[in-house]
């Protein structure tokens, strides 16, 4: 089913966010139209991503514990053709060449996730810290601070440590709020002094969903209709638990900011005539970003959800929610814990509602009455999950806007990924969806939305989940089967570091220049690339091994 050209929400939407949406964006405008040419505010910082898990190789190195990913990864059958993060990209051994990377691009900061395990290796402070994984956290940002690269820090991407699991369920245990609080303490303790920016929590849907909803991510659990809302309300516990801790007993001298990095797609209905549609795509916008926003920033949990989820459970017989619910003396605690709203966005769906009819018991994406579709005319770059669809971009921005109080907002993770047979570095694509996603976010600061800084993801190719190295989201190539595991500049490099160096959009012929250049250098790096495996594959052979290349990687 292709959904038509839609221009934006109705007036209809109006009457389900009452007195909410700013007067500055007309949502019943077509805004996918021509592109605005100008530069960021004074101070914009732009960045680039990583996280531990993905990058840095060395997993059961000097010290560090095991990680739910580590032990999901070595169970077969969990990640596309059995590939784990054992070595990835070494950024545990290479991390001064990826920060001369980070300078070449000219980037003002980098996001990067701490291994909890790597530095608490059974994730409780109390048994035992491990120097060694302090001390390469250390190095790296002191290494950041010397080329005068701000670290932006990451306590959670993910990869829990897993003894937690094991002894406590993971974060379906309240437990893990008083684990998680010793270990961000520990962190701001031993990094506070340089870092300024931390993110508690990176993507916490994903955590929730994937982990304990659909088994895909680790732990691999399909505690369905349940695990993901107790995994979710355990998170926001512990996030709220670690702010008050940094405000209480660090912010006066560290001076530092405390946010979380909520993940969520745009949500835009099928019919804009169609109340149905309407409050269809008002419920997916809740159930993904107001899921873990609306407690943070309004202090409960959004009330569709609250209804949505309450009336399926009577009519399932339960004598109470699915949904957990925040004692009054929780809702204040939680409110008003982020100094910034940190915002992932990749993609968009149509949305149009959809009565649920579940014969396998209820489950996260019954609950929400809808089904998601797409336009077979979005660029699609190979995965499957990722279109580009950047006037999505625009209105999610607003929306964060409207219903969070127009607060600081970090754009912490943006970028496409390839999955192709063929190495590409000329990714002309990615130049192209970076340069539409950026200027929706210039659009959206004409709005009046508060954005003060852009994260591209990522900085190089990585351990891509459950995908494995299937997918590729890098500025920078890496050859997983190589040895030497050398970074390869991709177009998108060049092209991100002029946008850096203008703080923005000059004008037309500067970027279709940018865009010329950027082809012409990705052809040399090509070119090495190319007498790089040819020298890789003569030394195997007379090493007498054999030259064995994943089908993904041949060229």
């Amino acid at each position: 089913m292709q959904p038509p050209a839609l221009h934006g929400v109705s007036c209809a939407f109006l009457l389900v966010l009452p007195l909410c949406l700013s007067q500055e964006f007309d949502w019943t405008k077509d805004h996918s139209g021509s592109f605005y040419y100008g530069t960021f505010p004074t101070g914009f910082t732009w960045g680039v991503g990583s996280s531990a898990y993905q990058t840095e190789g060395a997993w059961d190195q000097d010290g560090k514990g095991l990680s739910i990913w580590d032990v999901f990864t070595h169970t077969k059958g969990r990640v596309y053709l059995n590939e784990t993060g054992d070595s990835s990209c070494e950024s545990y051994y290479k991390f001064k060449e990826d920060v001369a990377l980070l300078k070449e691009l000219k980037v003002n900061h980098y996001r990067f996730s701490i291994s909890w395990p790597r530095i608490v290796p059974t994730g409780i402070k109390a048994e035992q810290t491990n120097d060694k994984g302090i001390k390469y956290y250390n190095d790296l940002i002191n290494a950041l601070l010397e080329s005068k690269i701000q670290p932006v820090v990451t306590l959670y991407h993910g990869d829990l440590p897993q003894v937690l699991q094991d002894r406590y369920g993971g974060w379906q245990n309240s437990s893990l709020i008083s684990f998680f609080n010793d270990y961000a303490n520990l962190c701001f303790e031993k990094f506070g002094d340089r870092v300024k920016h931390w993110i508690t929590f990176n993507n916490p849907w994903s955590t929730a969903v994937e982990g304990y909803e659909m088994g895909e991510h680790a732990p691999g659990l399909k505690l369905k209709g349940i695990g993901a809302y107790k995994a979710a309300h355990n998170i926001i516990k512990a996030h709220a638990q670690a702010w008050h801790t940094y405000d209480r007993l660090w912010r006066s001298q560290q001076k530092g900011m405390v946010g979380i990095s909520i993940t969520s797609e745009w949500g835009e209905p099928v019919d804009i005539t169609s109340r149905k549609d309407i409050e269809a795509a008002e419920r997916y916008i809740q159930f993904y970003l107001g899921w873990f926003a609306n407690p943070i920033f309004n202090g409960d949990y959004p009330q569709v959800m609250k209804d949505c989820i309450g009336r399926k459970s009577s009519q399932e017989g339960l004598g109470g929610s699915r949904l957990p619910a925040f004692t009054p003396q929780e809702k204040h605690f939680i409110k008003g814990t982020s100094d910034f709203f940190g915002l992932g966005h990749f993609t968009t769906r149509y949305i149009t509602h959809k009565s649920s009819h579940y014969s396998k018991g209820p489950s996260y994406h019954t609950d929400r009455d809808l089904a998601e579709l797409v336009d077979p005319q979005w660029p699609d770059p190979g995965s499957e999950w990722l279109y580009s669809v950047p006037w999505g971009f625009r209105r999610i921005l607003n929306y964060v806007k409207s219903r969070y109080g127009n607060p600081r907002i970090y754009v912490t993770e943006n970028g496409v990924s390839e999955k192709r047979q063929c190495t590409e570095l000329c990714d002309k694509w990615r130049v192209q969806y970076m340069n539409n996603y950026v200027n929706e976010i210039l659009k959206a600061i004409k709005d009046g939305v508060k954005v003060k800084g852009y994260t591209s993801w990522s900085l190089l190719d990585k351990f891509e989940w459950d995908e494995g190295y299937s997918e590729r989201f890098g500025l920078y190539y890496i050859d997983f089967k190589s040895k030497s595991k050398m970074r390869y500049p991709k177009a998108s490099v060049q092209y991100y570091r002029k946008m850096i160096s203008s703080n923005g959009f000059p004008n037309q012929r500067e970027i279709e220049s940018w865009k010329r250049k950027a082809a012409e250098t990705c052809s040399i790096t090509n070119a090495l690339l190319a007498a790089a495996r040819r020298t890789d594959r003569t030394n195997e052979k007379q090493a007498d091994l054999p030259a064995v290349w994943p089908v993904h990687d041949e060229v």
